[in-house]
């Protein structure tokens, strides 16, 4: 008996744990940016590019381009990549001068995690 109560035991934490984990990989993270994070270019990028580790629904996505006052710098409307639903794609509506700029993104991944976070790149 005392066998079996602890088999069922170990049953329930390993079910427990495949739980928790199918949770933690649901959410959408950021995986790599074009412009990369902490990366200096030489020009001004045309657009801004997100990869995600899941797929994300443009409609609830986005980003706020920020320069290193603090201003917010007007953006296109995201966008998915046709072929790949994890890429956002944000195009620039006016040149970036030289300088630091922060990207502060959050995306609804297709399951209906909320994610955010912040990155950087600087123009030269």
């Amino acid at each position: 008996m005392v066998n079996n109560i602890k088999k069922l035991g170990t049953a329930a934490v390993l079910l427990a744990s495949l739980f928790v984990t199918q949770q933690a990989l649901a959410h959408a993270y950021l995986k790599d940016a074009v412009p990369a994070d902490k990366s200096e270019v030489a020009t001004s990028p045309k657009q801004l590019t997100l990869k995600f580790t899941g797929d994300v629904e443009a409609s609830f996505s986005g980003i706020e381009l920020k320069d290193a006052k603090g201003d917010v710098i007007p953006t296109g409307k995201a966008t998915l990549d046709s072929t790949d639903k994890s890429s956002l794609i944000v195009p620039l509506d006016k040149e970036l001068d030289a300088g630091q700029y922060n990207v502060d993104w959050r995306v609804l991944s297709v399951d209906g995690h909320k994610s955010e976070g912040q990155y950087s790149f600087s123009v030269k």
